[in-house]
């Protein structure tokens, strides 16, 4: 029994404080803007009437976002473990229970003739209430949407950074078609390569200076190569680019180029790689 009771008041925690608003609103709309015609009573009389509305209310929230949600989701829970009763269902049930309730409660305990135009400004409270729980209920869902994507937006990146490091731990070995002349070179060192005729110019980080290493290959070779480790990109026809080296990205008038950390030239950047670098940087 215990457990059942602080079920119950756990789920109802989440939403009271949207229950007390709806209520305490339905109180003072229809106290200041009086919609039905109050009993003749004393004014403490009519602030309870008034707020009767507002009990009427909060009892049919209380049934239909809480305890029927909880009574079903003992048995039914759909993949992310919430209630499964649609939103729409819940703002359709309070908008039939509410008008009938507040109908019977202004006949009967208020002795209103319902009349058409009565039944309808009854109508219109109703679905007003339904509109802002759906309006609740649908920038409730977004912002779950929203957390959800954050956090696998964050578990993606951390993956990719876990790889990235462990790649910038490896040696890779560029190939030279003399095979006497190949280069092995951790990855972190490569600042970029670039074409050079029937060459390829190696530019590493050797100590606090960066070094050329020209070697018998193509550049397309060498992309292959490094095709599988995501800090290098194309950034021209000539050349790739070790993202790590980018020190900043130029414009004048219509070209581009990099400046790269301890490299007194220029790599250019065709408009082919530049979205893509931008998006890299």
């Amino acid at each position: 029994m215990n457990k059942i009771t602080d079920d119950i008041i756990r789920n109802l925690k989440t939403e009271v404080w949207l229950f007390l608003g709806i209520c305490v609103g339905i109180f003072l709309f229809i106290l200041f803007y009086q919609p039905f015609p109050l009993p003749d009573f004393n004014f403490n009389n009519d602030l309870v009437f008034v707020a009767g509305f507002g009990g009427i209310m909060f009892l049919t929230l209380v049934v239909i976002r809480t305890l029927i949600p909880w009574y079903l989701g003992r048995n039914i829970r759909d993949d992310n473990n919430r209630y499964s009763v649609p939103p729409y269902m819940k703002g359709f049930l309070v908008f039939i229970i509410s008008s009938v309730a507040f109908a019977f409660y202004l006949h009967y305990v208020g002795s209103v003739r319902i009349s058409f135009f009565i039944s309808f400004k009854i109508v219109i409270l109703c679905i007003a209430v339904s509109f802002i729980l759906g309006t609740y209920d649908t920038l409730n869902n977004l912002r779950l949407q929203n957390a959800l994507l954050i956090m696998e937006k964050n578990t993606a990146q951390k993956q990719v950074e876990k790889y990235e490091e462990e790649s910038l731990n490896k040696t890779v070995e560029f190939i030279s078609e003399n095979t006497n002349e190949n280069l092995a070179l951790p990855l972190v060192e490569v600042a970029f390569i670039r074409s050079a005729d029937n060459y390829v110019e190696i530019v590493y980080m050797e100590g606090e200076n960066l070094k050329k290493k020209l070697l018998r290959n193509t550049l397309k070779n060498i992309e292959q190569q490094l095709k599988q480790y995501s800090n290098f990109l194309r950034s021209h026809r000539i050349c790739i680019v070790n993202i790590h080296f980018i020190e900043k990205l130029y414009r004048n008038n219509e070209s581009h180029w990099l400046e790269i950390k301890g490299f007194n030239g220029r790599l250019p950047v065709s408009r082919q790689y530049l979205l893509k670098l931008k998006e890299a940087i």
